[in-house]
Order: structure tokens, then C-alpha cells, then sequence
């Protein structure tokens, strides 16, 4: 678990955000900064507008109003001209992200899927070996070295979700978006991904916005915590902060359930 300083580089900086469905504001004026080397855990109750964020870092959904800027490139919503479709691609080859369900490839091999991103870069295209070699590697980083050759129907949940880990850092991401990455696991299988996860954090710091409702993984991992209720961070703190001394009576109830 690395140190949250202040002077480090924001990685990712939210600024304003609201997201509107018709009269529902999912979120609202949600301001967030994720610095390099920093894991923040997202928890809330169901609904609470957390996927909903990730999905607006990664220009799955466009925000309402407000900002996102991942490594200095800066957007905000409204409508999608060409140019601003250029950089949503953009930003896009900045961001990891790994969702509930592992959204694998069916017809391709593990080794194939994580080979798929950057062989759509045509720069990368052209050197498919060196491809193949960090494919090959990546497997290796999430433990399955020995399944380069196994479609997705011959894996385990378990081993899907790693596989769609190594698929993200192909593309050599600044920051990893993790959405509910365990929920659709047996609770044998979660452990294996939340391994993976935690050596993304301590062994390469890359900077990551986790949501999640394995507590324990929070507070052995986090830097910091932001509980989400309605669509408001509600509250934002480090780990032993929120699970000892949380303010608000929503996060404390939310916490004391997930322990």
C-alpha cells in the first residue's frame, strides 16, 4: 500500500460530475482525484452511482456536466463530434478496465484475446511477434502461463478474469478501472483475482479506481476509500479512517454489514 501524498501526479481528476437519466440524477457534482501509485476503493450500496463513474471515466457514458482528465487530456459531455470521438479513442488507450463479466473473446485463445487490443494498433500490428512475446508475458504476470492455448469456455470464472486483467495491461494502460471484478465468481475463485489485483498495486503501483465489496481487499490494499451513497461521495477517507471513525451513519451501517 503505497503513501497518498498530495504532490504527487493526478492520474485521473473528476470535476463536477453529474450524470442525469431523464429526472434521475445518478451523480452528482462528484469531484475525485486519483494520483499515480494510489488505489481508491469505491463502496456503496447497490445504485448508488458507483459503475456509473467508472463508466463516465471511460467515456462509456457521457456525463451530463462536468469533467474527466486522465493524463492530461481533458474532456466533458455534450455532443460527440468528430474530433471529440478522436479523443474519447484516445483516452481510451490510457484506461484499463475489467468489468463484472469478463466480455472475452469466445473464438479466441487466452493468448489470443490479450493479443487482440494492441494488434488492432496498426503501429503494434506490424511487430506481431513482440506481441505475442508481452501476451505470452502478461499471462504469465496473472498465472496461467499454462493456458495461452485455452478458449475462455475451458477456463474457469476465475481464470477468465485474470485473462481479461492481461488483456487490459496489453494496451500498457496509465490507470486500471475495476468493476466489480469479483462479483460473478464462485467465492473459491475470488481470492485468485484479488491476488492478481493486489500485485498490480504493490509490485507495479499502477494507479487504480476499484469497485468492489471485498472490505478485506480494501483495507489490506486502498490507499483511500470514497463511500458513495445516492450519487454524492458522501465520504472519502483512508481504509482505517471510514472502518474506525466514518462520520456519516450510511457508510458506517454500509461497513459494518461488509465486515
Amino acid at each position: 500500500m503505497t503513501d497518498a501524498s498530495t504532490t504527487r501526479d493526478v492520474v485521473v481528476r473528476i470535476e463536477g460530475l453529474w450524470k442525469v437519466y431523464g429526472h434521475h440524477e445518478v451523480l452528482r457534482a462528484v469531484d475525485l482525484e486519483l494520483h499515480q501509485g494510489e488505489v481508491i476503493v469505491i463502496c456503496g450500496r447497490s445504485g448508488s452511482g458507483k459503475s456509473t463513474l467508472l463508466r463516465c471515466v471511460n467515456f462509456l457514458e457521457d456525463p451530463t456536466r462536468g469533467t474527466i482528465e486522465i493524463a492530461g487530456q481533458r474532456l466533458g459531455g455534450g455532443h460527440r463530434t468528430r474530433r471529440k470521438r478522436e479523443r474519447i479513442r484516445e483516452l481510451r488507450l490510457r484506461v484499463g478496465m475489467v468489468f463484472q463479466q469478463f466480455n472475452l473473446f469466445p473464438h479466441m485463445t487466452a493468448l489470443e484475446n490479450v493479443m487482440s487490443g494492441p494488434l488492432a494498433e496498426r503501429a503494434n500490428a506490424e511487430n506481431k511477434a513482440a506481441v505475442r512475446r508481452r501476451a505470452h508475458d502478461l499471462l504469465d504476470q496473472v498465472g496461467l502461463a499454462d493456458k495461452a492455448d485455452q478458449h475462455p469456455i475451458r477456463l474457469s470464472g476465475g481464470q477468465q478474469q485474470r485473462v481479461a486483467i492481461a488483456r487490459a495491461l496489453a494496451m500498457q494502460p496509465e490507470v486500471m478501472l475495476f468493476d466489480e471484478p469479483t462479483s460473478a465468481l464462485d467465492p473459491e475463485l475470488t481470492g485468485e483475482v484479488l491476488a492478481v489485483m493486489k500485485r498490480l498495486a504493490t509490485e507495479l503501483h499502477m494507479p487504480m479506481l476499484v469497485v468492489t465489496h471485498e472490505m478485506g481487499f480494501a483495507r489490506e490494499v486502498a490507499d483511500r476509500m470514497v463511500f458513495f451513497h445516492e450519487g454524492v461521495a458522501l465520504e472519502d477517507g483512508t481504509p482505517e479512517k471510514l472502518f474506525t471513525a466514518a462520520r456519516q451513519p450510511e457508510p458506517r451501517k454500509f461497513l459494518d454489514a461488509n465486515l
